[in-house]
């Protein structure tokens, strides 16, 4: 239920009254001896403090979501254990080049002719 303020016409008091939204305004003024008319007035509003768990958007999410988002996450560390394994692939065979190119860059030794 929500708090309204309220100023009185008559005495100048503003004051704060607690009623239900469905509740009819005030419409005289609740300070002793007074009875003065009184105006709704426009509050700033309250602000909303939420406690406690369940409050994120994700803390509801469908099983059938939560299957979906692991796949995706799996197929995520697929493809960068790919990626790792290919890149491990390739420096073995370009090693494997050089290796060879080296040794077919070596001069031949010469061969004594008698």
């Amino acid at each position: 239920m929500p708090t309204y303020e309220y100023s009185c016409a008559k005495c100048g008091a503003v004051f704060d009254h607690f009623q239900s939204i469905k509740a009819p305004k005030l419409t005289k003024c609740i300070l002793k001896g007074c009875n003065g008319k009184v105006t709704r007035l426009i509050g700033t509003g309250a602000g909303v403090l939420f406690k406690g768990g369940g409050f994120y958007e994700t803390d509801y999410r469908s099983e059938s979501y939560k299957k979906g988002e692991k796949k995706a996450e799996d197929a995520v560390k697929k493809a960068k254990e790919n990626k790792s394994d290919s890149k491990k692939a390739d420096s073995k065979s370009e090693s494997k080049k050089k290796s060879d190119s080296k040794k077919n860059d070596k001069p031949k030794k010469a061969t004594k002719k008698e």
